[in-house]
């Protein structure tokens, strides 16, 4: 299985917040829900191009019960499709049994858990938000793409997926385009290491 991050994100790296007001207010931030005026057919598209190839979800806590409070109240096509697929959700909080169908509690060691299903064969695990996960990842070099959704916005604050302290990591572009509403949809692979 392969890693893929997909992210909503400004100019500026911000991930926090991009669907919702209150989706996250860690910090005072104030400024959620910037992400939905932008997306437009092509967006949807390339979102809807990666339903396919996904073998389930790779999620931090916070995220995950924020999916499950929010698309379990939705009408949405995404509803039924979140539900059965499986998801692997790294916490130190959470106990088992989750209460998300088809949850999965990883271990402790969350770098050794994803590396263990990263040698599993089987359609990419989407990591979707989940910063605190990503950057986790980030160090262990358990990352294999990047599906970037870089909206032309700059907030000035808010929690970024490549913040400050993060691991160095040099990308590989290997696919891009431009949706109506200027999102540069881009996707990146890291440069393998010497």
């Amino acid at each position: 299985m392969r890693v893929v991050v997909i992210n909503h994100l400004t100019l500026d790296g911000v991930m926090q917040a991009p669907g919702r007001p209150e989706e996250d207010t860690r910090g005072g931030f104030e400024l959620g829900g910037w992400a939905g005026r932008n997306v437009d057919d092509v967006v949807n598209a390339a979102m809807g191009a990666r339903m396919p190839r996904s073998g389930g979800l790779l999620l931090g806590r916070r995220s995950y019960e924020d999916m499950l409070s929010y698309w379990n109240t939705q009408d949405s096509p995404f509803k039924d499709m979140l539900n059965s697929a499986p998801k692997y959700v790294a916490s130190r909080t959470l106990r088992d049994p989750l209460p998300w169908p088809n949850s999965i509690l990883l271990n402790a060691d969350v770098a050794g858990a994803v590396a263990r299903l990263r040698q599993q064969p089987g359609r990419d695990l989407n990591v979707m938000g989940s910063g605190e996960l990503i950057q986790t990842l980030m160090r262990h070099e358990l990352i294999d793409e990047y599906l970037l959704l870089i909206h032309p916005l700059v907030l000035g604050r808010g929690r970024r997926l490549f913040g400050d302290g993060g691991p160095p990591a040099s990308l590989h572009l290997v696919d891009s385009t431009v949706s109506t509403t200027g999102v540069l949809i881009a996707t990146y692979q890291p440069e393998q290491s010497d």
